[in-house]
């Protein structure tokens, strides 16, 4: 079982592109000016706190096929990249490419919608509504006073999983929606948990999971703190009627992986569980650069950063 596990991550489509990070990595490295890079914002030093910048691009055939959804998207993942950091945002602005403005309409619905159920505004961005394609990317201002890093992780440390679990899957993508039709005042009181965790310093490290799934946000954090970990397949929550083969692919809209020493696990988990979130421990993180899947009595490499990189961001200094 384990060894397919491990090939469906290692070959899926969101993996594969988090590996074309390692092309930025590559042409950036020297050019950040100090500011640490690989995280889910850059956390620029503004005073007693951190200016957090943040963009997304959509993927262009999502975009053609689900407009108004592409539009919500848009959003609701910049926004889950400044609260992954402890932050709270501040504004978003949108690059948008339409074939027309009667194309366009879906996508400014979307992004309408979701701008007003997290309650960040739209202040500016470009437009284009002639152009060949249809194409959307988002950009977000936050601010933190005690940032979230991903490059923080300590051997020792517990790897847990937060997740809305009351949702279900959109139509034919690996999305996980539970929060287009969620009460807006529920979605930004389950969001505010992430600064409030940072600023009780009750989390070491923490990322949103992204379109790599749990599995590939587990290896883009570990990768950043130069470590690994051990990682229990049956402790991953997950909906009931959803295989465990799927939801290792599946994008949620409100899922975090968070590294957090023992003592605080129990505190954390039980304010995830107050907002009537899912919030298990996954694993362990280790000294060493290896991350191994187990599961009943069977164990699996999944990756071993000495031997290969994943993004090719790793032991970055934290804000």
């Amino acid at each position: 079982m384990l060894a397919a596990v491990v090939e469906q991550v290692r070959q899926s489509f969101g993996l594969r592109q988090k590996q074309d990070i390692q092309w930025a990595a590559r042409y950036l490295a020297s050019t950040s000016r100090g500011i640490a890079m690989g995280d889910d914002c850059a956390a620029i030093a503004d005073g007693d706190s951190y200016l957090l910048l943040a963009a997304e691009g959509l993927w262009p055939q999502f975009v053609s096929d689900e407009p108004w959804f592409a539009g919500w998207c848009g959003v609701m993942v910049n926004v889950s990249d400044i609260y992954a950091m402890g932050g709270t945002p501040i504004a978003v602005v949108d690059t948008l490419w339409c074939q027309s403005p009667a194309a366009s309409a879906p996508l400014w619905e979307g992004l309408r919608a979701a701008a007003n159920a997290y309650g960040v505004p739209i202040v500016g961005g470009h437009t284009n509504c002639h152009s060949p394609y249809d194409g959307l990317s988002v950009a977000i201002l936050g601010r933190a006073t005690h940032p979230i890093s991903s490059f923080t992780a300590r051997p020792g440390d517990c790897l847990m999983v937060a997740v809305d679990l009351q949702g279900q899957r959109f139509k034919r993508y690996p999305f996980w929606n539970a929060a287009t039709q969620a009460d807006p005042a529920r979605l930004r009181s389950q969001l505010a948990l992430l600064p409030q965790l940072a600023e009780m310093e009750l989390c070491n490290s923490g990322k949103d999971i992204s379109m790599g799934g749990v599995l590939g946000t587990a290896l883009m954090l570990l990768e950043a703190s130069r470590v690994g970990a051990d990682l229990s397949m049956e402790a991953i929550p997950r909906p009931s009627d959803i295989p465990l083969s799927e939801w290792l692919h599946c994008f949620p809209s409100y899922g975090f992986l968070l590294s957090v020493s023992p003592p605080n696990a129990p505190t954390v988990r039980d304010l995830f569980l107050q907002q009537e979130l899912s919030c298990e421990v996954v694993g362990t993180v280790a000294g060493d650069r290896q991350v191994c899947l187990h599961s009943g009595q069977q164990s699996a490499l999944l990756w071993d950063f000495e031997r290969e990189a994943l993004t090719g961001f790793a032991g970055e200094s934290c804000p």
